[in-house]
């Protein structure tokens, strides 16, 4: 199966008045597993089905393999998609579902019954066959739901959240599975997900979406670690966010006097902003906890709080403290016996200077 790419270039679609979609610029490369991330109401599904043919852009250009395919019919794209519900039929069989759309396309019985069979091979759904989808549980029904979208040979795979109805522990197998299909078949996916950990986990890259707009476009990490505005730092992961105004503090440091958590005297880098208003963020589990007292890193930077809450989740707790008038949250790795910091405990939090992102306020 040949690798294609798939493009969009200032796509633009609205419904009467609003805006869903605004100058959209995505290259999805050959072969690559891409993830749509974003809140609901963001524009990702709508841009997943407008890639479909479901949804028909108002402006722009949508390109797989270098063509344009704007006007092609949805059944004519050889795109295949795989939705939230699954949308299997409930009277016919698990190989009849898999087998409808090749007998649609009216191949040859022989042909149906080996593409069929390889498909469910490749699911591990063989022994199903015969089983009606109300027989099968969540997880097995997605791999049908996949298996029917495969068997044809889509050049382009659409996923539209198709673990959001499996329980914790299945979203995480079947996504590991999920991403192993992917990788064998090696067709360009296309993931939409309002779940940053499902897209972080699976994606090559991912574009964040917000009211329309691609807010960043990166690999999970590159979006994690250096975020380019506010609402990525806040959506992919958690994140404290502080207000302030920067100014010169000698030819080496800046001084951040924030909006409630006191000044800093930082190191100037390539990334330090002009002087004037700004914003900082910085991720829980980059900060360092201590007692008020303990002797500090003079490495890090230290702001001085207390503690107002914390909730144990198992492999870290994760506190909120606060700062003078901020609330920041600091996340701890949890140690068997390690006792936490109680309710009203004044702390010292550390944090490095290379852990601090600028962000446009």
């Amino acid at each position: 199966m040949r690798k294609v790419a798939v493009e969009c270039r200032k796509i633009g679609l609205s419904y009467g008045r609003t805006e869903v979609l605004r100058d959209v610029n995505l290259r999805i490369e050959p072969g690559e597993f891409f993830a749509l991330l974003g809140p609901s109401g963001s524009g990702k599904s709508t841009l997943l089905r407008l890639i479909a043919g479901f949804n028909r852009l108002d402006r722009g250009e949508l390109l797989v393999d270098g063509r344009d395919i704007t006007a092609v019919a949805p059944h004519a794209r050889n795109i295949g998609m795989v939705f939230q519900s699954y949308a299997l039929w409930p009277h016919l069989t698990v190989f009849d579902n898999v087998a409808f759309g090749l007998v649609e396309r009216r191949l040859a019985r022989d042909e149906i019954r080996r593409r069929t069979e390889a498909a469910l091979d490749l699911v591990g759904l063989r022994d199903f066959a015969q089983r009606r989808p109300n027989q099968l549980s969540g997880g097995q029904q997605q791999r049908v739901a996949l298996a029917r979208t495969v068997v044809i040979e889509p050049q382009v795979l659409l996923l539209d959240e198709p673990l959001s109805n499996l329980d914790k522990n299945l979203r995480v197998t079947m996504r590991q599975e999920l991403l192993a299909l992917q990788r064998m078949l090696g067709i360009t996916t296309i993931f939409v997900t309002h779940d940053q950990e499902e897209a972080m986990t699976t994606a090559d890259r991912m574009a964040v979406l917000d009211c329309g707009v691609v807010q960043q476009v990166g690999s999970p990490s590159e979006l994690f670690d250096f975020p380019v505005n506010r609402f990525v730092a806040s959506f992919v992961g958690t994140t404290n966010l502080l207000d302030g105004v920067l100014s010169a503090d000698g030819t080496d440091a800046v001084r951040f006097d924030t909006a409630g958590a006191g000044s800093l005297r930082l190191p100037r880098t390539a990334e330090t902003p002009p002087p004037g208003a700004a914003a900082m963020s910085f991720r829980p589990h980059a900060l360092q906890m201590q007692a008020v007292d303990a002797v500090r890193d003079p490495a890090l930077l230290w702001l001085t709080g207390t503690v107002e809450a914390a909730e144990f989740l198992g492999e870290t707790t994760r506190y909120r403290v606060r700062v003078s008038t901020v609330a920041l949250t600091a996340d701890q790795v949890h140690f068997g016996g390690t006792p936490k910091f109680a309710d009203g405990t004044t702390v010292a939090l550390g944090v490095a200077p290379s852990q601090l992102r600028y962000l446009p306020t």
